[in-house]
């Protein structure tokens, strides 16, 4: 695009001190006649341009012209450039690496040291990519989307006006007005199957600000206290934080969770193993007890 072309010349030209139409014209992969035609652009927009013919020739902005050539430093232009490269590992496109280029380009301080690598896919990238590239585009058309949902509770049916695309809690999901719940939703994209845009216009209403929840589960009926041993104590503190970790009389890691219900609770702490013991109340000791005993029925011999 055209305006994607004159802010890349205009961030080289602020970059470098010259630059040649034929670097551009190669650069941008259009005639040399083109570039031309953007420099008389940016001249129009009140940037001079300067053109010098000959050999050690080029364009450049007038020496005098008082312009911020640290619209952006050094150190911030790794930033978006990181970010951008991130983008790259949940995309099926190149767009992003080809925005790297333009904003980089001209300046070799500008491009990424490669020092960090900021990996958003899922195991399976092509899990999550082709699900946000169809909702990225759902959201921009302001179209609703309908999917088959596997949550816990079951496979359900939904059409949602989305919202936004989020990556938080180490997954992606997608948030906006479910249809059938007549409410805000989240839905986990790995968790969505037969996705596709329906092609209907999204009702108008007001959207409400999102606001993370990072204890989501907190929020729930129920209560319980869980002794550890002090080996997951880690996977504790990277889950919760370590302000969530609390020890008993005898200085063993005790902890009281309050979690949406029964179920759900007894399958977190089934994934610990013989590392946890559920200790109070009595009713869940003795629910989580048969549960156990049923998983080893199955495996008798």
């Amino acid at each position: 695009m055209k305006i994607d072309r004159l802010v890349g010349i205009l961030s080289i030209l602020i970059q470098k001190e010259k630059v040649t139409v034929h670097e551009l014209a190669e650069l941008y992969e259009v005639s040399e006649r083109t570039v031309y035609r953007d420099i008389d652009t940016l001249g129009m927009a009140g940037i001079p341009i300067v053109s010098e013919r000959g050999n050690g020739g080029g364009i450049s902005i007038m020496e005098r012209y008082k312009i911020d050539r640290t619209l952006l430093s050094s150190k911030e232009m790794h930033a978006v450039l990181d970010g951008l490269r991130s983008l790259d590992s949940v995309s099926n496109t190149n767009n992003y690496s080809r925005l790297m280029e333009k904003l980089s380009a001209g300046s070799s301080a500008c491009i990424p040291s490669g020092n960090m690598i900021i990996d958003l896919s899922s195991w399976d990238k092509s899990a999550v990519a082709e699900k946000i590239e169809i909702i990225k585009n759902a959201i921009e058309n302001k179209e609703k989307i309908s999917f088959e949902y596997h949550s816990p509770n079951g496979d359900s049916s939904r059409i949602i006006e989305p919202y936004h695309l989020i990556y938080q809690w180490s997954s992606w999901y997608v948030w906006g007005f479910c249809t059938d719940k007549k409410d805000h939703r989240m839905f986990k994209l790995t968790r969505m199957t037969d996705l596709k845009s329906i092609g209907e216009k999204c009702a108008e209403r007001e959207i409400p600000a999102y606001v993370p929840d990072k204890l989501l589960h907190t929020k729930g009926e129920i209560t319980a206290s869980v002794r550890f041993d002090d080996t997951v104590k880690w996977r504790l503190i990277d889950e919760f934080g370590i302000d969530f970790i609390k020890y008993n009389e005898n200085r063993e890691i005790e902890v009281t969770f309050t979690w949406s219900d029964v179920p759900s609770f007894f399958r977190y702490i089934l994934t610990f193993g013989d590392d946890a013991e559920i200790i109070s109340p009595k009713e869940y000791r003795e629910l989580f007890a048969e549960l156990l005993k049923n998983i080893s029925k199955k495996y008798e011999i």
